[in-house]
C-alpha cells in the first residue's frame, strides 16, 4: 500500500468516520473508541458515535451522534463499552442493511470503524460488498438522490478485534484478553492463598499429627474459564499459575485421560504438593467430542482419589473490571492505526483489521483472518488437533509446548551430571520467581542438578549456594520480589572468589536474571575469562527489571507489573479530582534514565505530558505544556496529569516542575505532586510477567543444554566464544539470543540505557491524544500484510492459509 505524504492534520478534511462496538463487550474497547475519535478529529475528519452497535446503525436517529474531543474524556479506565453494544438480528437481513446504508449516506459517512469479534467483522465486510447495490436500491426507492449516491459511492471498512477469548487469527492479542487474564489470575491467587494459609495454620497447630494434616488440608481446585471455541485464556492461566492440568478445545486429552489425570495428581501429592490446580476452558471436550465440565472432573477426582475438591466457574467476572495497561495501549495504538488505514484506503483496498504482531502495528486483510479463524474450527471438527494448535499461531503453539513440558514430562532417571546455577541480580521485580521456577524445573527435566545462588554475585563469591528441587519452587509463579535474594553488587571486585566458587561447586553454566546490573555483570564475567578459565562456561542473562532498560530486549520481566501499578495509581489520583475542579497532578515514576514507564503509563492513563531523558525538553516546552493546560481548563475537562521520569533532567526536578506549574497556573488550576517510589517494584506479577518469565526461564535452560553439548571437548566444558554468553531478549516478533559482547555498541553505559528504543515512536501518539497539534510521521504506518504462511502439512485440497507469527509473541 502506498502511503500519502500529505499533512496528517489535513488528511480527514471533508471526510466522516463512524465508530461502533459490536458483539460481546471487552475491556479496552473504550480506549480504542477514544483514540479513533481523537485521531479522527486531529486529521480534520468528523467522527460519529454509533450507539448500541449494528442495531444503532439500523435504527439511526439519536443512535448516531457527532463525537467531540471532550466526549471521550475519562473513558480510558472504564471497562465494557461506553457507546454500548448489541447483538442485532435486523442487520443480518438485507432490509436492515439498507436502513443502515440510508442513515450513513444522509450523514455523509463513508468510513466505518468496527470494534468486535469475527462475526461483527464479517458482517461489516458483507455490508461493504453490498454497498453499491444498496445505494442503487435506495435511489430507485427515492430515498436518496443521485448526487448523494455519487458522494457516498464507496464505503471503507477497518476492523479492530475486541474479544476476551483471543480467538481471532492473525492478531497476537485481541482487545480485552490481557484484562480478562488479570481477572482470572486475581481469582486464582485468592483461591491458592486460602489454601496456603490453611496449610500454614495446620502446620503450626497440628505438627504432631502430619497424616491427619495431609488429609485435612489437601485440596484440588478446578477453575472453569471462558473460551467456548478457543483455549487461550485457559492455557495462559495454566502457565501463569503452574496448574497441574489444563483442558482446552483445540487439544482434547488422549483416551484414558481419567487415569492419567488421577496418577498425575497423586504423583504431585507424593512429591509434597498439598494443592492441585486444574484449569478448564468452557468448551473443553474429549476426543469423541463429548463435553468435559468442571463438575465431571470434580466427581472423577473425588471418586478415584478421595481428595477434597472445589470448583469455581468464573463466568462474566472475566469481562468486567478496569482494563489493564496493555489493553489500553493496545486499544489506543489500534485506534490510531485504524483511522490512518481508513483515510489511506482506496476503492481497491480490501477491508482490513489492524492488529499487533510483536510490538509492531500490522494491517491484515479482514477476510483472510476470518478464513484462518474458521480453518481452526474445521481442523477441530475433523479432529486434526495438531493442525488446530498450529493454526492458532506461533504464540499459542509455544505456550502449549511450554505447558506440556512443565506439567507432563517427568524428570529422567539418568542424570546429566551438569550443574546449572541460577542467580538474581539488581533490584527485585515481579516475575523473577516465575523465571527461576521454570528454569529449575526445565533443568531438572533435562537431567541437570539445579543450584540456587542467594544474594547475587556477592552470594556467588561467598558460596551461598544450595541445590534447589522441583518442590522447592512450588507456588513461585505468583510471588513478587525475589525469593533467592538479590543485590546490586557487580562481580568485578569478587572475580577471583567467584571463579573459586565455580570450581568448588563444579558449576557448568550460569543463568543470570536481573536488570542492567545483570547485563553489566555478565559483561564483566566474560572479560574475566582471559584470566580465569573457570569463567569459560555458557552464561545467559534474562532481563528482569521494572525500568525495561536492558539492551537486547524490547521487554523486561517486571515492567508490565510496574506499568499496571503506575496506571492504577494514576486512575485513583485522577478520580480524586473528580469533585475538585481544575487540578493538575505531577507524578514521578521510576526507571532511572529510561523513559519507558513514564511514556507507556502516559499512554495508558491519558497523561497531558510525560517528561523523559530520551526526548529532550527545555523551558519553552514547559511553557507550552502549562499554556496547554490553561486552555484545557476552559473546556469541560478540568483535570491534568503530568508524568516525570525520575532522571529526565537534573535541573528540571519534580519540585521545580511542581513549583512552575503552581505559579503559572495560579487562579486557573492548583497542583499536587506524587512520587511513586518503591511501590512500583512490589506487588504480585501480572499474567504477562508470569507467562513471559516462565517462557524465558524455560528457553534459557534449553539453550544452555544445547550450548553445553557444543562446548564439551576432551572430557571438559570450555566456552570462550562470544556466542557462549548471551542476553535472551524479545526483539520485534521473536525471542533471540544475542552475544553480550555484540550488545556493547548498542549501549549508553553512562545512563544505563540502550541507544535506541522502539517505544519512542509511540510518544507522538500520546501527544496527539492529549490534543497537541504535532506532526505524526505517517511513513511509519503499517503496510498491508498477508496471512499466507503455510504452517500445516495437509492434503492438497485442505491446504489453507495460516496465521502470521505472533506481544505475547515472545517466541522464535
Amino acid at each position: 500500500m502506498s502511503h500519502t505524504s500529505m499533512d496528517p492534520t489535513k488528511m480527514g478534511i471533508g471526510r466522516s468516520i463512524a465508530v461502533l462496538t459490536s458483539g460481546g463487550d471487552a475491556q479496552g474497547m473504550n480506549a480504542a473508541v477514544r483514540a479513533t475519535v481523537r485521531v479522527g478529529i486531529y486529521t480534520g475528519a468528523k467522527v460519529y458515535f454509533v450507539h448500541e452497535g449494528y442495531q444503532g446503525l439500523v435504527d439511526g436517529g439519536d443512535n448516531i451522534k457527532l463525537a467531540t474531543w471532550e466526549s471521550v474524556s475519562m473513558m480510558l479506565q472504564l471497562g465494557g463499552t461506553v457507546i454500548g453494544s448489541a447483538r442485532c438480528m435486523d442487520f443480518r437481513a438485507r432490509e436492515g442493511r439498507m436502513k443502515a446504508a440510508l442513515n450513513l449516506v444522509k450523514l455523509g459517512i463513508t468510513n466505518l470503524c468496527v470494534i468486535g469479534g469475527d462475526g461483527s467483522l464479517t458482517g461489516a465486510n458483507q455490508f461493504r460488498k453490498e454497498w453499491a447495490t444498496l445505494l442503487v436500491d435506495l435511489v430507485k426507492a427515492g430515498k436518496i438522490t443521485d448526487d448523494e449516491a455519487r458522494k457516498s459511492c464507496h464505503l471503507n471498512i477497518v476492523g479492530m478485534v475486541g474479544s476476551i477469548d483471543n480467538d481471532f487469527c492473525g492478531t497476537d492479542m485481541t482487545i480485552g484478553t490481557d484484562s480478562a487474564l488479570h481477572r482470572i489470575i486475581e481469582v486464582v491467587d485468592a483461591i491458592t492463598t486460602t489454601q496456603t494459609h490453611t496449610q500454614l495454620m495446620g502446620l503450626i497447630t497440628v505438627s504432631n499429627n502430619l497424616d491427619t494434616l495431609h488429609k485435612r488440608h489437601q485440596r484440588t481446585f478446578i477453575l472453569e474459564v471462558m473460551g467456548r471455541h478457543c483455549g487461550y485464556l485457559a492455557l495462559v492461566t495454566a502457565l501463569a499459575c503452574g496448574a497441574d492440568w489444563v483442558f482446552i478445545p483445540e487439544m482434547p486429552p488422549d483416551d484414558g485421560w481419567e487415569g492419567h489425570l488421577c496418577r498425575r495428581l497423586a504423583d504431585q501429592r507424593a512429591r509434597g504438593s498439598r494443592l492441585n490446580v486444574i484449569i478448564v476452558a468452557e468448551g473443553a471436550m474429549d476426543r469423541a467430542g463429548n463435553p468435559i465440565s468442571s463438575e465431571d472432573i470434580k466427581k472423577l477426582v473425588e471418586k478415584n482419589l478421595g481428595f477434597d475438591t472445589r470448583t469455581t466457574v468464573l463466568g462474566h467476572v472475566q469481562r468486567g473490571g478496569t482494563p489493564s495497561a496493555f489493553d489500553r495501549i493496545l486499544g489506543s495504538r489500534m485506534g490510531v492505526e485504524a483511522v490512518m488505514a481508513l483515510l489511506e484506503a482506496t476503492p481497491e483496498t480490501p477491508a482490513c483489521v489492524v492488529s499487533l504482531s510483536g510490538n509492531q502495528a500490522v494491517r491484515l486483510p479482514l477476510m483472510e483472518c476470518v478464513q484462518v479463524t474458521k480453518d481452526v474450527t474445521t481442523a477441530m471438527a475433523e479432529k486434526r488437533w495438531e493442525d488446530a494448535i498450529k493454526l492458532r499461531g506461533k504464540s499459542f503453539e509455544n505456550n502449549w509446548n511450554t505447558y506440556k513440558m512443565l506439567a507432563h514430562i517427568n524428570p529422567p532417571d539418568t542424570k546429566s551430571n551438569i550443574n546449572v546455577a541460577i542467580v538474581n541480580i539488581g533490584a527485585p521485580c515481579a516475575g523473577m520467581n516465575a523465571a527461576v521456577r521454570s528454569a529449575v524445573r526445565i533443568g531438572i527435566i533435562q537431567g541437570h542438578n539445579m543450584l540456587a545462588v542467594h544474594d547475587g554475585f556477592e552470594g556467588l563469591a561467598q558460596g551461598k549456594i544450595e541445590p534447589i528441587t522441583w518442590t522447592g519452587v512450588s507456588g513461585w509463579t505468583g510471588k513478587g520480589g525475589s525469593e533467592l535474594g538479590t543485590k546490586r553488587v557487580l562481580p568485578s571486585e569478587y572475580i577471583e572468589e567467584i571463579s573459586l566458587t565455580i570450581a568448588k561447586f563444579n558449576i557448568h553454566s550460569l543463568v543470570i536474571i536481573g536488570g542492567f546490573e545483570a547485563y553489566m555483570g555478565g559483561l564483566e564475567l566474560v572479560q574475566g575469562r582471559d584470566k580465569y578459565e573457570e569463567l569459560c562456561i555458557p552464561m545467559v542473562v534474562i532481563p528482569a527489571t521494572v525500568s525495561n532498560n536492558v539492551p537486547g530486549s524490547d521487554f523486561s520481566i517486571g515492567a508490565d507489573t510496574a506499568l499496571n501499578t503506575i496506571t492504577s495509581t494514576c486512575d485513583r489520583i485522577k478520580q480524586s479530582a473528580a469533585g475538585t475542579k481544575r487540578r493538575v497532578f505531577i507524578i514521578e515514576t521510576a526507571g532511572g534514565y529510561c523513559g519507558y514507564l513514564a511514556t507507556m503509563a502516559g499512554l495508558a492513563a491519558g497523561a497531558d505530558a510525560a517528561y523523559i531523558y530520551e526526548d529532550k525538553f527545555g523551558i519553552r516546552d514547559l511553557e507550552m505544556n502549562v499554556e496547554h493546560l490553561v486552555q484545557k481548563m476552559k473546556t469541560d475537562v478540568k483535570r491534568g496529569l503530568i508524568l516525570r521520569n525520575e532522571n529526565c533532567n537534573a535541573n528540571y526536578t519534580t519540585d521545580f516542575i511542581f513549583a512552575l506549574y503552581s505559579e503559572e497556573g495560579k487562579g486557573i488550576f492548583d497542583c499536587r505532586k506524587n512520587v511513586l517510589g518503591h511501590m512500583q517494584q512490589g506487588g504480585t506479577p501480572t499474567p504477562f510477567d508470569r507467562n513471559f518469565g516462565t517462557k524465558m526461564g524455560s528457553k534459557a535452560v534449553l539453550w544452555i543444554t544445547e550450548k553445553l553439548k557444543e562446548v564439551y571437548r576432551h572430557g571438559r566444558i570450555f566456552a570462550n566464544t562470544p556466542d557462549s554468553a548471551c542476553v535472551l531478549g524479545m526483539k520485534k516478533r521473536a525471542l533471540t539470543f544475542q552475544p553480550l559482547a555484540e550488545l556493547k555498541e548498542q549501549t549508553d553505559f553512562v545512563h544505563r540505557i540502550p541507544k535506541t528504543s522502539w517505544w519512542l515512536k509511540l510518544r507522538p501518539i500520546m501527544k496527539i491524544l492529549a490534543k497537541y497539534n504535532i506532526s505524526l510521521d505517517t511513513s511509519e504506518h503499517a503496510h498491508m500484510e498477508h496471512v499466507i504462511k503455510k504452517r500445516v502439512s495437509m492434503p492438497a485440497p485442505l491446504m489453507k492459509k495460516a496465521c502470521p507469527p505472533t506481544k505475547h509473541e515472545e517466541e522464535e
